[in-house]
């Protein structure tokens, strides 16, 4: 059911208190000089509810807002003068809100969020010496089939051989096949990522990736092949194809702070140009 068929309820239960600032409003409940008024609390009860349930969610949402007022006036009032520093966070708090709230509705107003990719190769190559790999990454692409697939045997030919129609043809099969495949080795991926699908055992992933090129494993019920493209390893130079978001991400974050820093710079400007501060 909706909210407005509670009001000649809720008008029973509150006597049609009207409030010292909504005289047109009802007065659900009252804590010293805060009131809590009908129009605050009208969204509160999805539709469809029964009256029952109705009653006891604005009951309990009632309750708990003059509890929850009673507890904040009993601690303002016991805050000891040695906790002032405490209302001052709170105020500091309460402004770093609303300044949050201003930048954010000032960038979503005047942030271009296209970067070209020659704004983004001018940044990698500028900052070249800040894109260290942290991680193993590498191109390839794998697939998982049953080992009891029927077309196993061609599916392998086409796997081994090194002539670029049989890569066509393989990937034909991957897609009718397999049941788990990724296709893609134009993309750099993190070799740990690759390792959450493929079961492959090794305790040095740096030497593995240099004496190994196309790999085929059996675990289980499943035969898993992987051909490696291409790879790097950790602490070399990051490419800039992996770095791309990246780079994106840093270059719009740069373009926000200027955003705020222009607009502090011209509220500083207007108001000393209008006299409305002074140093002393």
């Amino acid at each position: 059911m909706r909210f407005s068929l509670l009001i000649p309820v809720l008008i029973l239960l509150t006597s049609c208190i009207n409030g010292p600032n909504k005289s047109s409003e009802n007065i659900l409940a009252r804590v010293y000089n805060e009131y809590l008024y009908e129009s605050e609390i009208k969204d509160i009860v999805p539709p469809g509810t029964s009256v029952k349930d109705s009653l006891s969610i604005v009951q309990n949402y009632i309750n708990n807002w003059i509890s929850q007022k009673l507890f904040l006036h009993k601690a303002e009032k016991n805050l000891l003068e040695e906790d002032i520093q405490f209302r001052k966070q709170l105020d500091e708090y309460r402004n770093s809100l609303i300044i949050y709230q201003y930048e954010s509705k000032l960038i979503s107003q005047y942030l271009d969020t296209v970067v070209s990719y020659v704004e983004i190769e001018d940044y990698y190559n500028d900052n070249i010496g800040n894109f260290q790999l942290k991680d193993n990454i590498v191109k390839a692409f794998y697939a998982r089939f049953e080992s009891d697939e029927p077309n196993l045997a061609m599916i392998r030919r086409f796997f081994y051989s090194n002539k670029p129609e049989s890569r066509d043809s393989l990937e034909v099969y991957i897609e009718k096949y397999a049941d788990l495949y990724f296709p893609d080795d134009e993309t750099w991926i993190l070799f740990d990522d690759l390792l959450r699908f493929v079961p492959i055992k090794t305790y040095n992933k740096e030497a593995y990736l240099q004496n190994h090129l196309k790999i085929e494993l059996k675990e289980d019920l499943y035969i898993y092949f992987v051909s490696f493209s291409d790879f790097k390893i950790k602490e070399g130079i990051s490419p800039l194809s992996f770095e791309k978001e990246n780079i994106r991400r840093i270059i719009i974050n740069k373009r926000k702070l200027n955003i705020i820093r222009h607009m502090r710079d011209e509220v500083y400007q207007t108001a000393l140009e209008n006299n409305d501060f002074e140093i002393y």
